[in-house]
């Protein structure tokens, strides 16, 4: 059974001053900006908003906890008129080992992107040797019954899916 939450973008934690506003941003680390930045924007099409090859900000060190930090971070939008944002981001130091990511780990995530055809989509990122989790499903249950759907990696293995919401039926 699905239950219809209304109102929600407006609600707050129960005896708080504040709520939550908006969805800024998604964040990925990556092991090579430079492959990441190809594969978004070139393969994927997504609009490149801002790469700074260094940011060394003392406040990036206090949020992440690490001294001296530096990053290599770079931006981008699904489509210029997006108010959400990829941000990518190399750590030029203190760089951990990459993590262990399969969709039935906890703390995994993954990036869902509309797409307007699923198919050819898929079909021009195989021929470019993106790996793809399986053909385009077709969902046959739930809120988004009718649309399709595949899973496929980004260069670091990151988990990112392609939706394209079922046709709407037209007006006889």
């Amino acid at each position: 059974m699905h239950h219809l939450i209304t109102n929600a973008a407006y609600s707050k934690p129960s005896g708080t001053s504040w709520r939550l506003c908006d969805l800024h941003h998604l964040g990925l680390t990556v092991t090579d900006i430079e492959r990441s930045i190809t594969f978004y924007r070139d393969l994927l099409g997504m609009t490149l908003v801002r790469h700074r090859p260094r940011v060394d900000s003392g406040y990036v060190s206090l949020q992440t906890g690490y001294p001296d930090l530096v990053l290599n971070v770079a931006s981008f939008k699904v489509t210029p008129e997006s108010s959400q944002s990829l941000e990518l981001v190399q750590y030029m130091n203190h760089a951990g080992t990459s993590a262990e990511i399969a969709t039935n780990r906890a703390g995994t995530s993954h990036l869902c992107l509309a797409v307007s055809d699923l198919h050819a989509c898929y079909a021009n990122l195989q021929s470019k040797g993106v790996h793809f989790k399986s053909t385009p499903v077709t969902i046959t249950a739930g809120p988004n019954e009718g649309g399709l759907v595949v899973y496929f990696l980004d260069p670091d293995g990151y988990i990112l899916e392609l939706f394209q919401p079922a046709a709407k039926e037209q007006a006889a």
